[in-house]
């Protein structure tokens, strides 16, 4: 029997979600899942795109449907400003109004009462901060971000995480954050109104100590969340670093369980943390880097105002599927070409919204790409179809993604 035919049988439930592990590489930790979620399926691995305050900015909500996206971040911190809990309540959670059928994952604003906001200061009780708004005494504990989450209705909600950088030099204070993050976990669970409806994950962690991510793992695993993200990383650790914490966490994670890797969102991350054995991923890099003319294609990111394009007729990039770049002919295609691009991306948001639309599609067909390959259990050509393409000098690989892929049996140099 196949490993294909073995993993399709394998299957969880709780409340609102159903995970189907699919298949598993046979040589690296790669998974294909399906996550049945409130809103729908949705194929795993998966990236999914942020749209901070209920809206990826320039594009419509239909737009992004047709990119294929069926689960999206939004913000619980902005969410909770503005338009505030009252509105929410009101219109019925962040699905309505934003006019998003499909799924919706919310941080517990967490990480932006940290990183947006000099004078927060964290305690048991929660995170204290000064209102952006008119600077008045605010508090964000984990039983009032459980009661935000609640109100936007979202699909996936995240459990209020004492956060700190991976590099923090206070290794008192990592620990301090990671034995606080699994006490806030079970006073959002206690907190939580509708886990019918909603589902709850934890965050696992501990910086760059594996052993106190194992330790956090343990804890984590323990409270049996619907599923289980690896939180704190991106901020600014060495690539190997980060490698070495995803592959700690996935391997004592339980198999039929989600795995989200929080905050990355480069193609060379996404493809080597799914090798390491991680579903799911976000960030704002593709949506943000477009804002400032750059496309994300296979052969790398192409600055669109470089001259080079001025006079360029083809499309953004070759033998993409996304609607800016299939012919005009084609329904629903745009059929762009990069001169046009070039031309508007200097002065005109058109290009900032084509590009937005174009960078989105290469991130979730990216993923696509790799599911199909996994299921196929040709993960391991599709890696090395991957760096060859982006880096056709093999001299030029980055040497933290060949030691990862090492680890769980993919030689890049070998042909």
């Amino acid at each position: 029997m196949s490993i294909v035919q073995r993993m399709a049988s394998n299957k969880a439930s709780s409340a609102a979600l159903t995970f189907e592990l699919v298949a598993k590489c046979s040589t690296t930790r790669a998974r294909a899942s399906i996550l049945t979620l409130p809103h729908g399926p949705v194929n795993l691995p998966i990236f999914m795109p942020v749209a901070t305050q209920a809206s990826l900015k320039g594009i419509t909500p239909e737009q992004l449907e047709g990119t294929g996206c069926r689960l999206c971040l939004n913000n619980t911190y902005h969410l909770g400003l503005k338009p505030g809990q009252e509105v929410l309540d009101a219109v019925g959670g962040a699905h309505k109004l934003q006019g998003w059928k499909h799924n919706l994952l919310t941080d517990s604003g967490g990480f932006q009462m940290v990183s947006l906001l000099k004078l927060a200061k964290v305690t048991e009780e929660g995170v204290r901060f000064l209102s952006p708004h008119d600077g008045s005494p605010m508090l964000l504990t984990p039983e009032h971000s459980m009661s935000l989450q609640n109100s936007i209705g979202s699909d996936i909600m995240m459990q209020l995480d004492d956060v700190l950088v991976t590099t923090h030099p206070d290794k008192a204070r990592m620990r301090e954050a990671m034995e606080r993050s699994v006490r806030w976990l079970d006073r959002c669970i206690k907190a939580h109104k509708n886990p019918d409806r909603q589902n709850l994950f934890c965050i696992i962690q501990g910086g760059l100590d594996l052993e106190m991510r194992r330790e956090c793992c343990r804890e984590m695993v323990a409270r049996d969340t619907p599923g289980i993200a690896i939180g704190g990383l991106s901020g600014g650790e060495a690539k190997d670093d980060f490698c070495n914490v995803v592959a700690t966490c996935t391997e004592l994670l339980p198999d039929l369980k989600p795995r989200y890797v929080m905050g990355i969102g480069y193609p060379e991350d996404l493809v080597v943390s799914v090798a390491l054995g991680a579903d799911m991923f976000d960030c704002v890099w593709p949506t943000r880097t477009a804002r400032f003319g750059n496309a994300i294609t296979k052969h790398g990111v192409l600055n669109m105002k470089k001259e080079q394009y001025a006079k360029d007729f083809g499309p953004i990039e070759d033998g993409c599927g996304c609607p800016c770049c299939r012919p005009i002919d084609q329904e629903g295609a745009i059929g762009v070409t990069r001169a046009f691009v070039h031309h508007n991306s200097a002065k005109e948001t058109v290009a900032a919204h084509l590009l937005t639309i174009h960078n989105v599609w290469y991130q979730l067909h990216l993923m696509g790409g790799a599911r199909d390959a996994i299921i196929a259990d040709k993960f391991p050509a599709f890696v090395k179809e991957f760096f060859n393409n982006l880096y056709p000098d093999r001299k030029s690989y980055p040497s933290w993604a060949v030691n990862a892929l090492k680890n769980v049996g993919i030689d890049l140099f070998e042909s």
